[in-house]
């Protein structure tokens, strides 16, 4: 079906600058901001975006001043002294044709440090400390560093600056009633509490002159004790009038117990919000949250939803989303899964940020995208998400890539992903990674069982192995029983589960399981609306089976998921009523069901169904073989290293190897 992407591409005048499209790379925090010696890495990021057609970029947030700082570590931008690093990020954004304002972010009660303030002592329950609260003079001083940073910013070379007021930072702080208890000047009526924000928005107006002020507001809180919606459309009245060029849209708190930008929230789900905000202001509104499609963005465009929007994670999956979108080739954009595992889940655990199906993010010096020196004929066995991106690698610097897969489609572990409630995007993934190795001529032999032999160098000159893995049995008395499958079976659906399940294995796979088999497909925005209490209290989801997860290991299920996703699947699974064993022995398998040892007492756990996810072990079988004929082998991915099945590991040795190459 061909999609209108027009209205994503027409110009716009935002301020006094007239952006060329309407895609925004919005903010996100890289873990490059804190360190000036890494803003040369963050320049290159950033100019990869504008060379890629973004219409506007937003670096990740800086502190105003140091109780400011998301952790404790630089991340200031508040000295004279630091306004020629920061022409290393503006310098090559602006050489690249590109616009890029400087985020000014107080993390307020979010900041992961001693120092932290808040307009009240309220602990935030995603914090361990306590803020100080700020004095009235504090409050007035740290207005006065908006607009030192503002200014700074300016001088740096910014083509302006965005002013976050939103997700439960400081000035979302002062906004709720939830978060501000003060009854001075500061605090009490709306009127009272929005003199903070609309005082760095004057502030900030008057320091910049007429460079673009945007401001970021929660277009839906989210959270009990925060700003209704007629407080937030008056308060973005507010804004505007206080001298914001554009509002940007944001949605709910860092705390808020409803997941805002993870694979399981439907695209543009909360565009409603942004469309009543737009309604009221006549300055440009910047729509955001899990909008990842060109026809999604196009479509929030045209039908008057919002005028401009933000993607900063689909940008970071494609640099090139604009310009591909531009000359008609929407089919290859790289489609941003919402997995958090590499962007948001490296930054919460202190890594510099990249993407799990574009590793080159914020590495792009570790690429080349020079023609090789010779070009090679590459044979690439096995089309899982590793064998993929080592074609497109080495396709694109000019040799002759073959690649052999023995199923009826490429994939692999990603194409069965793709059944699992909240990963539908896999699937999309995969239409555009098809569509990219089509457009780059690797020649792809589907269901296709490769000789060793047909591998020689008089065929070849370099042969990669990603064969991926293959599940690990059970071993134990009846562990041949019919009823007993491997995840595989359930997820490809070659095997229907019965009315009683039991999953062994507490890992990821067994999670992702537990999820198919309970909650079925879902995704619609109603549906998701009712189960996380959007517009009211959360909707019952009765499961359509009982299920039974058991694990060997003692401890909580599910340590091992994503930092910043986990707990959505640990919820879902708690409200889905999956019973989970651990610290349990397996003892045996009979008709009466699975016998497990827990402490000191046999449970028998009545089951139609088995499904066994203890693992899997690398398929070196052909690598092996084609090493033992003397010829050498590249082995990537699963095939390298089984483990826990690692989809960002696995692209990135790819991606790597072939572009090496």
């Amino acid at each position: 079906m061909a999609h209108d992407h027009s209205a994503l591409l027409k110009p716009i005048r935002v301020g006094s600058i007239t952006l060329p499209n309407r895609i925004v790379m919005g903010s996100m925090h890289t873990g490059l901001e804190c360190h000036p010696e890494r803003f040369d890495a963050l320049g290159r990021f950033y100019a990869e975006r504008a060379q890629g057609g973004a219409g506007l970029i937003v670096t990740g947030g800086f502190a105003p001043n140091f109780a400011g700082r998301m952790k404790d570590e630089p991340g200031t931008f508040e000295r004279p002294d630091q306004v020629a690093d920061h022409h290393r990020i503006t310098g090559p954004v602006h050489r690249a044709g590109g616009r890029i304002l400087l985020q000014i972010l107080h993390a307020g009660r979010y900041g992961y440090h001693p120092a932290i303030v808040a307009p009240s002592p309220i602990k935030s329950p995603i914090n361990r400390d306590v803020p100080a609260e700020l004095t009235p003079a504090q409050i007035a001083t740290t207005i006065a560093d908006y607009a030192t940073t503002a200014r700074l910013a300016i001088e740096a070379g910014y083509d302006g600056v965005e002013v976050m007021g939103s997700e439960g930072y400081l000035i979302s702080e002062f906004l709720a009633p939830r978060t501000n208890h003060r009854t001075d000047a500061w605090g009490g009526t709306l009127a009272n509490r929005a003199r903070f924000p609309l005082d760095v928005v004057r502030a900030v107006r008057a320091a910049i002159g007429d460079a673009i002020l945007s401001y970021r507001i929660s277009a839906l809180e989210l959270v009990d004790g925060g700003l209704t919606q007629d407080e937030t459309l008056w308060l973005a009245r507010a804004v505007e009038k206080a001298g914001a060029d554009c509002i940007a849209t944001g949605i709910g708190w860092h705390e808020a117990t409803v997941p805002t930008i993870a694979g399981p929230v439907p695209h543009a789900a909360f565009i409603g919000s942004t469309r009543r905000l737009k309604a009221v202001v006549s300055i440009p509104v910047t729509a955001s949250n899990r909008i990842n499609l060109p026809q999604d963005a196009a479509k929030v465009i045209a039908d008057g939803s919002a005028d401009l929007v933000s993607m900063a994670r689909p940008l970071l999956a494609d640099a090139e989303f604009a310009n591909k979108v531009s000359r008609g080739r929407p089919d290859l954009v790289n489609v941003c899964i919402a997995c958090n595992q590499a962007c948001l889940d490296h930054y919460f655990t202190d890594q510099v940020i990249t993407c799990l199906v574009n590793p080159r993010a914020a590495r792009e010096s570790d690429f080349s995208d020079q023609p090789a020196p010779t070009a090679k004929r590459v044979a690439i066995v096995g089309a899982g998400v590793a064998g993929i991106a080592a074609a497109l690698e080495a396709a694109r610097r000019g040799h002759r890539v073959t690649l052999f897969e023995s199923a009826g489609r490429i994939g692999g572990q990603f194409a069965l992903a793709a059944n699992i409630p909240g990963k539908e995007d896999y699937g999309l993934s995969l239409q555009s990674l098809s569509a990219q190795l089509a457009d780059c001529g690797v020649e792809i032999g589907t269901g296709c069982t490769v000789d060793p032999r047909s591998l020689r160098p008089a065929d070849f000159d370099e042969v990669i192995t990603s064969t991926g893995v293959t599940p690990r049995l059970i071993d134990i008395p009846g562990g041949d029983d019919p009823r007993v499958v491997g995840d595989t079976k359930v997820l490809d659906g070659s095997v229907t589960a019965g009315e009683r399940v039991v999953i062994i294995g507490g890992g990821g796979i067994g999670h992702d399981v537990a999820l198919f088999l309970a909650a079925g497909t879902g995704g619609r925005r109603q549906e998701f609306f009712a189960r996380w209490g959007i517009d009211g209290r959360p909707l019952p989801h009765p499961p359509r089976r009982q299920i039974t997860m058991v694990k060997r290991s003692p401890g909580s299920f599910g340590r091992t998921l994503g930092k910043s996703t986990g707990w959505i699947l640990r919820q879902e699974l708690k409200n889905l009523k999956v019973r989970q064993i651990a610290d349990a022995r397996y003892v045996k398998i009979d008709s009466e069901g699975l016998h497990i040892a827990v402490a000191d007492r046999i449970e028998v756990l009545p089951a139609d169904t088995i499904v066994v996810c203890a693992g899997q072990e690398a398929d070196r079988r052909i690598a092996d073989a084609i090493a033992a004929s003397g010829q050498p082998v590249h082995v990537i991915g699963g095939a390298r290293l089984a483990g826990e099945l690692d989809a960002k590991r696995a692209i990135h040795e790819g991606a790597i190897l072939g572009n090496r190459i």
